[in-house]
């Protein structure tokens, strides 16, 4: 009945503001209607977001990991890429926003969730196993391409401030797609054991293979259904956004960090409730699968947008940033480099996320 409620107001809200978005949107000058429209796209954004992701457990659950927590992913993804593709083809450029959200994104996933995931999960469980192999394989695809899309671009000599000539756009697009591709690749058929508890190795795989094509079409169906509507719902939210951040005078990074959040949410909540049930191999593929599929779509489709429209796409992080990203790629090695996980380390993982959210507001 949930489920059912949630697609209904999704898609009456997709139908009003098809009838009375241009008017409602022309007319942001008024803070508190601005305000409210704001609140209601993102209450319904938010809880369609939730609706993908609990049918994608579903589907996690008939599917058995790695291909589970994957669809999850990409699913939420597709949805932060929508929202930054909604907003750069708006009237006003934004050309820091592909960046600002990816680097949010990577701060929020590899330091805030897994930061909070691994405090948790060590005051309840003491310590914690996975699979050490899935978590270098993701490690050895997220550090060549945040460094190839955030940090690379600083140092071209053949442009400015942190942006690309068209080759190296097409060319860096090319390369990290291809990457992104042979790493799915390994991830779902040569390798999938990599991704998996190693304790759960030995369990048959015929539960998820006994799973009707029926049931797993329906959930494939609902979770369209639930990702449409945000998709849809994305280029409101991102107008007002834009206006509110104008509006205010707030830190045009804050835009990318409210994005990140939005999308990431449920699924930072179902890695830590993965966490709690001390299923850290779960979590570990939503948290650092997250992570490399943001770089791996994010980056093609915001240059495919800059090179089509003309516009601006600025992806050199600042060095402060630089420096944070830095910190962050060696403690995420240096915390998947054992077997277990304790406290010390998602304390330690906190402490890089809260830098992080002094620096948005006193750069």
């Amino acid at each position: 009945m949930t489920g059912a409620l949630r697609l209904a107001v999704a898609w009456a809200t997709v139908l009003a503001f098809a009838w009375f978005g241009k008017t409602w949107l022309g007319d942001l000058a008024q803070p508190w209607f601005a305000g409210g429209l704001f609140a209601w796209l993102l209450a319904v954004i938010v809880w369609s977001a939730f609706g993908v992701v609990h049918e994608a457990e579903d589907l996690a659950h008939r599917l058995g990991e790695p291909l589970g927590t994957l669809v999850l992913t990409l699913a939420i993804v597709i949805i932060e890429v929508a929202l930054i593709s909604a907003v750069m083809l708006s009237a006003k450029e934004a050309p820091t926003l592909g960046r600002d959200t990816m680097f949010a994104v990577l701060m929020i996933v590899l330091n805030g969730v897994v930061g909070l995931g691994l405090l948790v999960g060590g005051l309840r469980h003491h310590q914690q196993s996975y699979n050490l192999q899935g978590a270098s394989a993701f490690l050895s695809v997220i550090i060549p391409l945040t460094t190839i899309a955030l940090i690379i671009p600083n140092f071209t000599s053949s442009t400015a401030d942190g942006t690309l000539t068209t080759l190296q756009a097409v060319a860096f697009s090319v390369f990290t797609l291809a990457l992104y591709g042979v790493f799915l690749l390994i991830q779902t058929s040569r390798h999938s054991d990599f991704f998996k508890d190693a304790q759960e190795q030995t369990v048959s795989g015929s539960d998820a293979g006994s799973t009707s094509g029926g049931a797993i079409a329906k959930h494939v169906f609902l979770l369209l259904a639930n990702v449409v509507p945000i998709v849809l719902l994305a280029k409101s939210l991102a107008a007002i956004l834009d206006h509110g951040i104008a509006a205010l005078g707030a830190p045009s990074a804050l835009g990318g960090v409210l994005i990140a959040a939005i999308v990431f949410t449920p699924e930072a909540i179902s890695a830590l409730k993965a966490i709690a049930r001390n299923e850290l191999q779960r979590a570990i593929n939503l948290c650092l699968g997250a992570a490399t599929s943001t770089v791996g779509l994010t980056v093609p489709a915001i240059l495919t947008i800059g090179l089509l429209t003309g516009q601006t796409v600025v992806l050199g992080l600042k060095p402060t940033e630089m420096t944070l990203l830095a910190v962050t790629l060696i403690l995420s090695m240096q915390t998947f480099s054992g077997l277990r996980t304790t406290v010390l380390e998602g304390a330690v993982h906190l402490v890089v996320f809260f830098v992080y959210l002094v620096l948005i507001f006193s750069p």
